[in-house]
């Protein structure tokens, strides 16, 4: 226990972020515990630790008696003044311990307190370094492809992280080295350090894209309201501006689709509607509806957000979508139940 022992720690602080004097009293705390499995039971230990003196000192105090029944508590005075001169019956002496046993015991101590602290300051600055990515976009690179659960072993940083089968998207197949994007959901605390929780499927991939890409967004001048993805098929968002001199849809979409275009080729080639959203349900729903044409949405006075929604007969697959996917994805942006009639048959004599 000596300068190397001190710089060693200064070099923990610095590299690792784990305070001095977080390991130094823990360092204490396990030289206690140590001497007391080493046979000492004294009651009343004592251990100073001293980085700018050098000075590692451990004893205990025993008090002075002229009949010792607790030998691990209670000394006789002609020993007590061997340890300091001015003992007297009924006064409590330091007894300092052998040099030989306390640095082994020291030594023990550290090495196992210093291993538990770098442990534990490695996970703590993990754990803050993602919780700082929660709800963002991280770069990782594929480590391995589990062709049996579907996993993918991703290495994000210098460390690892599982994308599991439920969080890819089922019309991307990826390759060992390849780069990809993934959104992190969540940081869960396990017991084996930090866990990231990953997607690849998550709507909140498609809104960190565009605040990404579209500068209107990042700066606030173009909000997005609403999201509906399914994940390698088909994404509805709805934005909005304040401003009325900002077209929110035109920004998003960018010249000649360049903004859009971008993240549709990060989503393996995902659709993305951009809608306009407003404030007015009716007109939030025919636009939601996009591509296809609306010729009118009554809102129903049932209370339960519905509405029935007209369309040119030719409009009507468009509008309902492959498999009920334009008017699912509409549904779920829109929070509205939406009940597709074509124009003849709301025409057609009653």
């Amino acid at each position: 226990m000596n300068t190397e022992f001190f710089e060693a720690l200064t070099m923990l602080e610095k590299e690792k972020g784990i305070p001095i004097d977080y390991l130094l009293e823990k360092i204490k705390n396990a030289i206690l515990i140590a001497i007391r499995r080493d046979g000492e039971e004294c009651e009343d230990s004592i251990v100073e630790i001293d980085p700018e003196s050098g000075r590692f000192y451990v004893a205990f105090r025993k008090t002075v008696v002229e009949d010792v029944e607790d030998p691990a508590n209670e000394i006789l005075l002609e020993q007590a003044l061997s340890y300091d001169k001015r003992a007297k019956m009924g006064s409590v002496v330091e007894i300092p311990m052998e040099t030989k046993k306390f640095g082994r015991i020291a030594a023990q101590a550290a090495k196992h307190v210093i291993r538990q602290g770098i442990r534990e300051g490695e996970r703590e600055h993990l754990m803050a370094e993602y919780q700082s990515r929660t709800q963002d976009v991280v770069t990782a690179t594929v480590l391995r492809v589990d062709d049996r659960k579907g996993n993918l072993v991703l290495e994000i940083g210098k460390h690892e992280a599982i994308l599991p089968k439920s969080e890819r998207v089922p019309t991307e197949n990826h390759r060992e080295g390849e780069r990809i994007r993934v959104y992190v959901v969540d940081v869960m605390s396990g017991e084996k350090g930090p866990r990231l929780m990953i997607s690849r499927t998550h709507p909140g991939l498609v809104k960190r894209l565009f605040e990404m890409n579209v500068p209107e967004i990042f700066d606030g001048t173009v909000e997005i309201k609403a999201i509906a993805r399914e994940a390698g098929s088909r994404t509805k968002i709805a934005v909005y501006s304040k401003d009325e001199n900002v077209d929110a849809q035109g920004a998003c979409i960018g010249s000649k689709g360049s903004r859009v275009i971008d993240i549709v080729e990060e989503l393996g080639g995902e659709k993305i509607d951009v809608v306009k959203f407003s404030e007015d349900p009716a007109q939030f729903v025919a636009e939601a509806l996009s591509p296809a044409q609306v010729v009118s949405v009554e809102i129903e006075d049932s209370g339960a957000k519905s509405c029935r929604v007209v369309v040119p007969d030719g409009q009507l697959s468009l509008a309902i979508g492959n498999k009920g996917q334009n008017a699912r994805l509409a549904a779920r942006l829109t929070g509205w139940k939406i009940d597709i009639r074509p124009e003849s048959e709301e025409n057609a004599p009653s």
